[in-house]
């Protein structure tokens, strides 16, 4: 059954997990994403690849600086979603928002938890000689990914 998602992501690692939502027929309503920043040569202000695809898709892309405004909650809410999927979104979701969607958030994160815990998970691993990794998707709460495992 096709779910209205809201999609949460900001570099090239989350553009793959974008595109195979939308393949597989889910309605994506909005795509929340960092805030373009100066980049390369020239520092000129590029969108992030997550924003460029969901453009490309013609999915409404968001930018906030923060969720934790009144403003950007209702926002949120507006769209109506049955979950939000999270792939390196790279800001922490304030429990309001992780409470808005009717199923909840879920995140899918780069390593086998609990070994590595929040951002640059990869990376950790290979400095570490981890000879073996993986990824997880998991409901999310408030902690920085302790939410309960729902796929590995």
């Amino acid at each position: 059954m096709p779910l209205r998602l809201i999609f949460m992501g900001t570099p090239d690692f989350a553009v793959p997990t974008l595109l195979e939502l939308a393949a597989h027929g889910h309605e994506i309503v909005a795509v929340y994403t960092r805030e373009p920043k100066p980049a390369r040569r020239g520092m000129k202000v590029q969108d992030t690849p997550v924003a460029r695809e969901a453009k490309r898709l013609g999915i409404p892309v968001f930018t906030p600086a923060t969720l934790r405004t009144p403003e950007a909650l209702a926002e949120f809410r507006s769209h109506d979603a049955d979950a939000a999927v999270v792939v390196a979104y790279g800001m922490i979701l304030p429990q309001a928002i992780l409470d808005a969607p009717r199923y909840g958030c879920f995140n899918l994160h780069a390593s086998l938890l609990p070994r590595w815990r929040g951002a640059a998970p990869i990376n950790r691993a290979v400095m570490e000689g981890d000879t073996e990794s993986g990824v997880m998707v998991m409901k999310m709460d408030a902690g920085l990914d302790t939410g309960d495992i729902a796929m590995a």
